[in-house]
């Protein structure tokens, strides 16, 4: 675990942490534990909590528990992903065929480099903010002891503890592993485990069709890796609008990727060549020489001792928390990010510690906009904001929709792209912006336009009378739009701008 202390009024953030073997430890400085030079101020945009100050001794010992936390699953993904992409050639095959390569063998230790600079990176990003809004962290495993007090251990087995006012609880989430999977690191795999160690294989099972499970399926299919889906539900990122999984799933198909839906993995074997072998609950057999196992994750808070603070876990180990505040059954314990579950976006997870921390200071917090966007970085890439199809159905709204194909656009052209789409979805009584949905390249960048449009009330004709950069991807908007205007009853009265 890592824990940060605040104070003023005290607050202590317990938030993951995850040991990589490469790097140094945390940059030493001055610790001070003299609470008679903390000095509370005013909440301020950089400093949302108040004056944060050292904890103590343990903070010299992250070096021994792994300098790398936080972001331990979307930043080596993210990164994985655009490693690939890019030693592989995948952007530029559309002009210079399938067989184009950057790099014409990749190997673990080429995905591998990238992802310990940019982790450097990150890190060496953090450690300056903690220093510049006088922030210092303790790395150790930290258990509460009652309500308004937690023990850290470091790593040479001495304990400190730590008293505050409030907590927040940001320890995030670990794969799920059943029994019945053997996982060993070196056939069977987590999805923790293959980001710190990426390895490429000669063919991939990918159990569970989540977020994850996705990401890493598409990622190593761009690197003509055979992969095979499995997943016991007939349908996947329900979520998603169907028409955009559609057009993923024949993306998929169309690079050779096997997808087997509605089927459970009952057991996993390893043969005498080392292979796993898959036993489906329909009788079928998947062989592979290695298999990722993504279906599902768990609260992070096993060793927390939940009991002395008075709070207990579901059976997935997450914590039930006020949607408004945060604040879980215990008031002055908060919780955020993944190990209060859904949406588990690292974009979400931590407006939900600004949130709360605000809160446990008494800062005033807007309002949370109703809507927010997703994003899967996957190979295309899916975002979307709003509602979609089947929801606008079920809530009685009347709408138009429209598409716009990215290879409808110029910039398209210049890029080589052959597939994505933008489907826009528009109220038919105010003519206002309902949805919008992004598969292909830069889905996740695009998606913010829309956002703005969406939060703002914007309506239609924001789209049909304003200029796009040309030639951009964001020309898809008025493509869309413009088809859309075509469909719609024509206004009687200029719709007033949204306030």
């Amino acid at each position: 675990m890592h824990a940060s202390m605040a104070v003023g009024d005290y607050v202590i953030e317990l938030s993951h942490c995850l040991p990589y073997q490469h790097g140094g430890g945390m940059r030493r400085g001055k610790v001070r534990s003299d609470r008679r030079r903390q000095r509370p101020r005013r909440p301020t945009r950089r400093n949302p909590g108040g004056q944060v100050r050292p904890l103590g001794p343990c903070h010299r010992e992250a070096a021994a528990f792994g300098r790398r936390f936080g972001t331990h699953r979307d930043i080596p993904s993210k990164t994985l992903r655009e490693t690939v992409l890019n030693l592989s050639g995948w952007r530029e095959r559309g002009f210079y065929g399938l067989s184009y390569r950057v790099k014409k063998d990749i190997d673990g230790k080429d995905l591998g480099a990238r992802l310990n600079k940019t982790l450097d990176y990150e890190i060496e990003v953090l450690e300056h903010q903690f220093a510049r809004n006088g922030v210092d962290t303790c790395a150790g495993l930290a258990r509460f002891v009652d309500p308004h007090h937690i023990a850290v251990k470091d790593s040479h087995g001495q304990e400190n503890t730590y008293e505050a006012n409030h907590f927040i609880v940001a320890v995030g989430s670990t794969p799920f592993h059943p029994k019945s999977i053997p996982f060993d690191a070196e056939n069977v795999y987590d999805s923790d485990y293959i980001a710190s160690e990426p390895r490429v294989p000669r063919s991939l099972t990918v159990v569970g069709a989540g977020v994850i499970g996705i990401e890493y399926a598409t990622i190593y299919s761009a690197l003509d890796v055979p992969v095979t889906i499995i997943e016991p539900k007939r349908n996947f990122l329900e979520f998603i609008d169907r028409e955009i999984i559609d057009e993923f799933i024949h993306d998929l198909r169309k690079r050779g990727m096997q997808i087997r839906l509605g089927a459970r993995v009952e057991s996993v074997e390893i043969d005498e060549h080392g292979w796993t072998i898959s036993l489906l609950s329909d009788g079928r057999r998947v062989r592979s020489e290695m298999l990722l196992y993504s279906a599902g994750r768990a609260g992070a808070t096993a060793d927390l001792a939940l009991e002395a603070c008075g709070l207990e876990p579901d059976n997935r180990g997450r914590l039930t928390v006020d949607p408004v505040t945060f604040q879980t059954a215990v008031p002055h314990i908060y919780a955020a990010g993944d190990v209060i579950g859904f949406p588990s976006l690292a974009s979400t997870s931590m407006e939900q510690g600004r949130i709360a921390a605000c809160h446990a200071f008494g800062a005033p917090v807007p309002p949370a906009p109703k809507f927010f966007p997703y994003g899967i970085y996957a190979v295309p890439e899916i975002s979307t904001i709003g509602l979609d199809e089947d929801q606008a159905r079920e809530e009685g709204v009347a709408y138009e929709v429209e598409i716009a194909r990215f290879r409808e656009t110029s910039r398209g052209h210049i890029m080589g792209l052959e597939s994505g789409m933008m489907k826009m979805l528009f109220g038919l009584a105010n003519r206002k912006l309902l949805g919008v949905h992004i598969v292909g390249e830069g889905a996740t960048e695009l998606i913010h336009i829309g956002q703005a449009v969406l939060n703002l009330g914007g309506t239609l004709d924001y789209f049909v009378e304003n200029t796009f950069n040309y030639p951009t991807l964001a020309e898809a908007y008025k493509i869309a739009a413009l088809d859309a205007f075509n469909r719609m009853p024509m206004a009687t009265s200029t719709p007033s701008p949204a306030t």
